[in-house]
């Protein structure tokens, strides 16, 4: 099955296989798409589904070194730059946008942004920055109900954008801690008003930038990402998940929204998503289910016969193998990254990762 193609929704894949979301920090100069990237989606047009590295809706959400933007003209021309690449070689592909909110220390924001969040608390540890290496996480302001809906509006503008530079639709990232999961999550989201406190005030957010996003550019063509018992940037589990998840997933579901995406980071030595949670979260939301974590072929392949997944992700095989579909396709050997690139400036361990014929 994962080789056959997918229809759903605005969704027409040549196969089932979806290229995750990783943050790569090439876009260089201004958080700008360029022409390496648009190579580097270009090589692993083969997904079924591209979606790309977070990619801030607002230059508050630019929280890391060098990763991409899509609020203003120049990142739509970038951004140009790889959707073309990508459908020149039939490739389907949709923009993850990723505000950071309190995970973010000030050194990486553009002039006149400012760190915001849910809540006042500061993130514990520390951060990478070009200009003075780790540093502790800056302390965020919490937002009022009017940065809020600003926020919102940031993300219903950035959708629209991303139309307009020839994405096929658009995920919200919702989850490994950033603006959205810090208000899903009851262990971050400290808010007394109707924002925080209960399962519908902590899903409000989301809920309105996704209905925001949908009314902008149709909801079949925006996505999301969510990432239940998670623990990264200070999230973790709390006594009502399961049943907010479901709750959320269900509101999406009459939304008619493009895909669910769920994440278990367990193969990287996070807690696991409960069995249970993901099967109530396939059921409570009538269209496509993506799984992602840890995945090989044959765990992918026995996900989609027992009909956990409509779709499955793949994270970091695809940074060193661009055809990384032929190569499972052939059941031929995976090439091993090098975490030591992962998120430097240039071509290496970029764009330089052969193809399994030119390693040949």
């Amino acid at each position: 099955m994962l080789f056959e193609p997918y229809a759903a929704r605005s969704l027409r894949l040549a196969n089932r296989i979806v290229m995750s979301p990783m943050t790569r920090s090439r876009a260089i100069p201004a958080n700008t798409p360029n022409e390496l990237m648009a190579a580097y989606y270009g090589q692993r047009a083969s997904a079924g589904l591209i979606v790309t590295e977070g990619t801030s809706p607002s230059p508050n959400g630019l929280g890391y070194p060098r990763i991409p933007g899509l609020y203003n003209p120049a990142q739509v021309d970038g951004w140009k730059l790889v959707t073309d690449a990508v459908h020149a070689r039939g490739g389907k592909i949709v923009v993850q946008l990723m505000h950071t909110g309190r995970v973010v220390h000030v050194a990486n924001l553009p002039a006149g942004a400012e760190v915001v969040g849910p809540s006042s608390e500061t993130l514990a540890g520390e951060m990478y920055t070009d200009a003075h290496g780790m540093q502790p996480y800056s302390a965020p302001r919490a937002m009022t109900e009017a940065d809020i809906a600003h926020a919102i509006g940031e993300f219903a503008r950035s959708a629209k954008l991303a139309i307009d530079a020839g994405f096929d639709g658009v995920e919200l990232h919702a989850a490994n801690g950033y603006l959205a999961e810090q208000f899903l999550n009851a262990n971050v989201n400290k808010r007394s008003d109707g924002y925080g406190g209960s399962i519908e005030g902590r899903n409000r957010f989301t809920l309105e930038a996704m209905r925001a996003m949908a009314q902008a550019i149709g909801a079949g063509k925006v996505g999301i990402r969510l990432s239940p018992h998670g623990v990264f940037n200070s999230t973790g589990s709390y006594p009502d998940v399961d049943a907010q998840y479901v709750a959320l997933v269900r509101e999406l579901s009459t939304l008619g929204a493009l895909y669910v995406h769920v994440l278990d980071h367990s193969a990287m030595g996070a807690p696991a998503v409960p069995a249970e949670t993901k099967r109530a979260l396939r059921k409570a939301f009538d269209g496509p289910f993506i799984l992602a974590g840890g995945f090989d072929r044959a765990g992918a392949e026995a996900a989609l016969a027992a009909g956990d997944a409509d779709l499955i992700a793949f994270g970091r095989p695809f940074v060193s193998n661009p055809d990384l579909v032929e190569r499972m396709q052939a059941e031929a050997a995976i090439a091993v990254p090098d975490a030591a690139t992962f998120y430097t400036p240039g071509e290496k361990g970029y764009t330089d990762y052969p193809a399994l014929a030119e390693a040949a």
